[in-house]
């Protein structure tokens, strides 16, 4: 689904893109007007979507690494981009009839903006940049619409610009980061995932049988999804053990942060889709103050939004973002499928926390061996 989207943004500002270079080749206008600059925001602004949401689809697909592509002078090859863009605009749109060349070099260098915008960013703050590359399709859209003097095109691309730039300020909020340092701060670096990592001890390794025994005497189960959950398509096998604990007595919730999975709402998508109650969905803010007297939290597949080093460990590159207090719970069970980093590529103290079990192996199998106990049992 995260590349799904990511394709979607990218091809509605191919679109956007095209109908620009269509309605330049229909008009050729001669002078200033409201057309030249509407074509050129949605030539620029659907340039830099298109491309940049093929890198994000080749990141999130892993066709290629999604760590931070970063090199010597790079955020002033970006700005001379833009200043000639600028430059290139201004011509364009003061006498259109006579800038065919610039309209073409503005599609080359926004196509060429689009790929270095987006290869510094790493693969953890993803959830940003889809949302980011959202709103971009949808004020290359709004443009298109002048450019093609419809109204229901710029109410639409309006609101999808609007939202796109809302969610992408939650997603910052909730990773206490602004959306400057995500774009050009290189996160998830060999540099700068490398410090605050390395976290020695040992792990402890719990069956499905020795869980079920943890899970039955358990009466505040939270379970906490990541994109392991998405990658394994489990939400149905959890929430079938869901409904296995409350008729046991428990009381069972579903904490979900903002960032968790590769896209804004991913678990949320996903949980739905499985028909968990939308009541049974809890956000950090409202787990957390309680999460000390929760008797199991179940992390299925999530990584980098539970990572205490993010609480802990001043080196780390996570420290200071938000995040679901996992290790506070009486204990805490760990889905995955070794004790590799997540997607940040930064290592996790959470799996060598005497309360914590790693439940080793494929999510949809190992719930479903836990639904398989409880039945046995029934």
């Amino acid at each position: 689904m995260p590349e799904m989207v990511g394709l979607f943004n990218g091809f509605g500002g191919l679109a956007s893109l095209l109908v620009g270079w269509a309605e330049f080749h229909d008009s050729r206008w001669e002078s200033l007007g409201l057309a030249p600059v509407a074509t050129w925001l949605a030539v620029l602004i659907g340039g830099v979507t298109f491309s940049g949401s093929m890198v994000a689809w080749a990141k999130l697909s892993e066709k290629i690494s999604g760590k931070p592509l970063l090199f010597r002078g790079q955020h002033l090859a970006n700005g001379g981009i833009i200043l000639l863009l600028l430059a290139l605009g201004a011509w364009f749109c003061v006498a259109p009839s006579t800038a065919y060349v610039g309209l073409i070099l503005i599609i080359v260098l926004a196509l060429v903006l689009g790929v270095l915008s987006v290869i510094p960013i790493g693969g953890a703050d993803m959830p940003v940049v889809i949302s980011l590359l959202n709103s971009y399709s949808g004020l290359a859209a709004c443009a298109a619409g002048f450019v093609i003097q419809q109204t229901v095109l710029i109410v639409a691309g309006a609101l999808v610009g609007a939202s796109g730039l809302i969610l992408t300020s939650i997603m910052c909020k909730a990773m206490n980061r602004s959306l400057a340092n995500v774009l050009f701060s290189g996160f998830g670096s060999a540099t700068s995932a490398g410090a605050g990592t390395g976290y020695q001890g040992e792990a402890n390794p719990v069956s499905p049988e020795d869980a079920y025994y943890i899970l039955e005497a358990a009466r505040s189960v939270v379970f906490v999804p990541g994109y392991g959950m998405a990658v394994a398509q489990a939400q149905h096998a959890v929430r079938e053990l869901g409904e296995l604990l409350e008729a046991n007595g428990a009381e069972v919730r579903y904490a979900i942060h903002p960032v968790a999975g590769r896209m804004p709402g991913h678990m949320n998508v996903l949980l739905a889709e499985a028909n968990v109650p939308y009541e049974a969905l809890v956000v950090p803010e409202d787990v957390n103050p309680t999460m000390e007297t929760v008797d199991v939290a179940m992390v299925i597949g999530a990584n980098d939004v539970v990572n205490p080093a993010a609480r802990e460990d001043p080196q780390s590159p996570l420290y200071g973002m938000p995040i679901i207090d996992v290790d506070h719970a009486r204990t805490c069970i760990v889905l995955k499928r070794s004790l590799n980093p997540g997607f940040a590529g930064v290592d996790n103290p959470l799996f060598f926390k005497e309360n914590n079990r790693m439940l080793f192996g494929d999510a949809k199998a190992s719930i479903q061996a836990l639904v398989s106990e409880f039945k046995d049992e029934a």
